[in-house]
């Protein structure tokens, strides 16, 4: 059932290019502190070599997952077929954040249609790539991607942006440095 594979095949990006959602996944050192699984969508996902993919991170309520990244690299993307035959796919690695304004966030900002409010990139150096059945995860209809959050995010404009990451995305609920 599971498998685990040298490389992202042109198969399994196929596959991962195919799917409409994601989930990232990270914790900081600390025994005590807050595991972090966020959902992600919008085709925010790349996979730009045979160890490595990147995201897009969009200014959200928080930010665990560029807390905890900055402070151990820890980090694991699962995607999940909700349509057609099952599978899951985990890319366990070593990620690095790319900043709004680094010479990086401009290089991978080419690979992704625009998105307002995106506020860094997030890398991933593929240390191991699992394949799983995903036999008991349920089949779903896909509806569409929702907008709510570019809609917010054009509302609050460039500067409304600055603005809301520096009162909400500073630190992790765990009092680590965010954004």
């Amino acid at each position: 059932m599971g498998k685990t594979h040298g490389e992202i095949s042109e198969d399994i990006k196929a596959w991962v290019e195919s799917q409409k959602m994601f989930f990232v996944a990270s914790a900081p050192l600390a025994a005590e502190g807050h595991i972090n699984c966020s959902p992600k969508g919008i085709d925010s996902l790349r996979v730009t070599g045979t160890k490595s993919v990147v995201y897009q991170d969009l200014t959200g309520s928080g930010a665990e997952t560029i807390a905890h990244v900055q402070e151990n690299a820890r980090i694991v993307i699962m995607l999940c077929s909700f349509e057609g035959l099952p599978q899951i796919v985990r890319f366990h690695g070593v990620g690095s954040v790319h900043k709004i304004g680094s010479d990086e966030y401009q290089c991978y900002a080419a690979l992704f249609s625009e998105q307002a409010g995106c506020r860094a990139y997030i890398s991933v150096d593929v240390k191991r790539i699992g394949t799983s059945c995903g036999y008991s995860a349920p089949l779903y209809d896909f509806v569409g991607q929702r907008d709510i959050l570019q809609k917010w995010a054009e509302k609050k404009g460039a500067e409304g942006l600055v603005e809301y990451r520096r009162l909400k995305n500073q630190k992790s609920i765990d009092g680590l440095p965010g954004f």
